[in-house]
């Protein structure tokens, strides 16, 4: 069952090492994000970012410390609970991973069927709700091959919200597209944000931190790292 935390805090994690199969990926860590943040998570190739973001989903399990997501905590939580922890997340992945084979509103009922809706008319609201909050309330008949990049990626986004998660989860979900469809999705992200979405975005692209600045954590020799202020240094692959 899902353990009490703070009204406002979201993820927390206290004295935690994040491992990757064998390998110690990070250790000591200690952070907390709020219901509403925006936050940055940056580093090098291999420093740590999506191997943080797959402990947060449960995806790679939290074997020593303490984290606590949507409630549940990482350490303790059961197989049978990871699918409705999942559900108050929603995940973001800068290669789409859209069916290519069915329009987008298909794609998009298939996610909701998966996840228990059955009734065809909420399923519809819910898809049209959606695509209106990323702005392709007039897309849905399309394939993702007649979308652009940037279009495809706000489908990607609307189905990470299909569910009301609590949390949005972004790996890398601008690395596919030019500087001003990027600029255009962190605009919608942190729009989302302002929604009381806790917004985490794994990048390496410094324009668009520096002219959309906000909290910044940063993954570095083994360790996770609040930076105050950020040099081009400090997302250098």
């Amino acid at each position: 069952m899902p353990e009490l935390q703070s009204l406002d805090t979201i993820i927390e994690f206290t004295n935690s090492t994040i491992w990757q199969q064998d390998h110690l990926v990070l250790s000591d860590v200690n952070f907390k994000i709020n219901k509403g943040e925006f936050v940055y998570l940056i580093g090098r190739v291999g420093s740590g970012k999506s191997s943080l973001i797959k402990t947060i989903n449960a995806q790679i399990p939290l074997k020593n410390g303490e984290g606590v997501v949507a409630g549940y905590k990482l350490e303790k939580i059961k197989k049978r609970e990871i699918p409705s922890l999942r559900r108050k997340l929603g995940i973001v992945f800068q290669d789409f991973q859209l069916l290519i084979d069915r329009p987008v509103n298909e794609n998009l009922a298939f996610v909701l069927k998966a996840t228990g809706w059955k009734n065809k008319k909420e399923i519809d609201f819910r898809i049209d709700e959606v695509l209106t909050k990323v702005g392709l309330e007039h897309k849905g008949y399309k394939l993702p091959h007649q979308l652009s990049g940037g279009e495809q990626q706000r489908v990607v986004i609307g189905r990470a919200l299909l569910n009301d998660p609590d949390i949005i989860l972004a790996d890398e979900p601008t690395g596919n597209l030019d500087p001003e469809t990027s600029e255009d999705i962190i605009r919608l992200l942190l729009e989302i944000s302002k929604t009381g979405r806790a917004v985490i975005v794994a990048t390496h692209n410094y324009p668009l931190i520096r002219k959309f600045q906000s909290r910044t954590m940063k993954c570095e020799d083994g360790k996770l790292i609040e930076l105050r202020g950020i040099t081009e240094e400090d997302i250098e692959l």
